[in-house]
């Protein structure tokens, strides 16, 4: 396996240093005390014949199992092994936030606590990454799920998520993913926006790709997420897409809409007035007059709306001196260099 993450150079422009391990592997702990120490000693396994050095980070979220405390002991006997305990139960997007801002590694890697995902898995990531990529994630392709609550969700999700988005990928729900450390680095997660990091990934220029993975039956305890969280996803689904298409220019959306809206409430009042001037007719008691006035006061309404994102868009890039672009890679000659 070819252990060069980076191309020549590209270390001083991330931050790392020769001490930074080659991947940082980030596990969202919650309520996993029987998982736990299969798990740490599986993800070191996986790690023997790579020539990596690496760092396990494990993120508790707020247990109430005993995985707290297992996880204090097990940092002791385990020098690789590091642990962010959160003050309560965050939800997953949070703790995933947490666990790649303390990611020192020139790669990161994530899977679920579960052990559903498999460590042996990680070289096979981390030598795809290494093809160019920014980020690949996993594909379940033999899902050991149940069919009706699990499975069936998951493949609507994954169509109508591949279909909004643009991004195409089989399994927007693994979590066995590995990512460069600059493109997680730049990414800001809130809400339960975890499940769409490709597409964040794909908003900030990445190149994607997926690998089919294994997939085990949970061995302990009871599975965290239900048919519940469809409302969730579908509202996230939204957030994303609006980021996607008008993240640096919500006028676009907010003025047009503000524009129809206000047309239509002209044309109705035109409507309205030539029936009042022209034919004497009685317009005061008609639902068209109250639509119209509606119409454009909702135009009105969205027009400033549509500015004020403008100014909050602005603010947003020029005070933290976000740039709306994203740089891959810069090619010049070494004279160019030297003069």
């Amino acid at each position: 396996m070819n252990t060069s993450l980076f191309p020549e150079g590209q270390q001083a422009s991330t931050g790392l240093t020769s001490m930074s391990p080659d991947v940082s592997v980030v596990v969202p702990i919650y309520n996993e005390v029987e998982s736990l120490p299969s798990l740490i000693a599986a993800i070191s396994t996986s790690f023997n014949d790579t020539g990596l050095s690496y760092e396990l980070i494990c993120v508790d979220d707020g247990s109430s199992d005993g995985s707290t405390e297992l996880l204090k002991e097990q940092v002791l006997s385990h020098p690789h092994l590091r642990g962010v305990l959160l003050r309560r139960n965050y939800g997953q997007t949070a703790a995933m936030a947490a666990g790649f801002k303390y990611a020192g590694g020139r790669a990161v890697v994530t899977l679920d606590g579960d052990l559903q995902n498999d460590p042996a898995d990680i070289p096979l990531l981390l030598a795809k990454l290494n093809e160019g990529y920014d980020l690949v994630s996993g594909w379940r392709k033999n899902r050991q799920d149940a069919a009706l609550t699990r499975l069936l969700p998951s493949k609507i999700a994954n169509w109508l998520i591949g279909r909004i988005t643009g991004v195409k990928l089989h399994d927007y729900g693994c979590s066995l993913k590995a990512y460069r450390l600059e493109l997680v680095a730049d990414m800001n997660l809130y809400g339960e926006l975890h499940r769409f990091l490709p597409a964040l990934a794909f908003i900030e220029g990445a190149k994607i790709t997926e690998l089919p993975v294994r997939h085990h039956a949970r061995r302990h305890g009871s599975s965290k997420y239900g048919l519940g969280r469809t409302f969730r996803v579908v509202l996230d689904l939204l957030t994303v897409f609006f980021m996607k298409t008008f993240l640096t220019r919500p006028m676009h959306v907010f003025g047009l809409l503000g524009m129809i809206s206000m047309l239509c409430g002209i044309v109705i009042g035109v409507y309205l007035t030539v029936l009042k001037l022209g034919f004497g007719e009685q317009i005061g008691d008609r639902p068209l007059l109250i639509l119209a006035v509606v119409l454009l006061l909702a135009g009105v309404q969205l027009f400033s709306v549509g500015l004020l994102a403008e100014l909050l868009m602005r603010t947003y890039h020029e005070s933290q001196g976000r740039p709306i672009y994203r740089v891959r890679e810069i090619v010049e000659s070494r004279d160019t260099v030297e003069a």
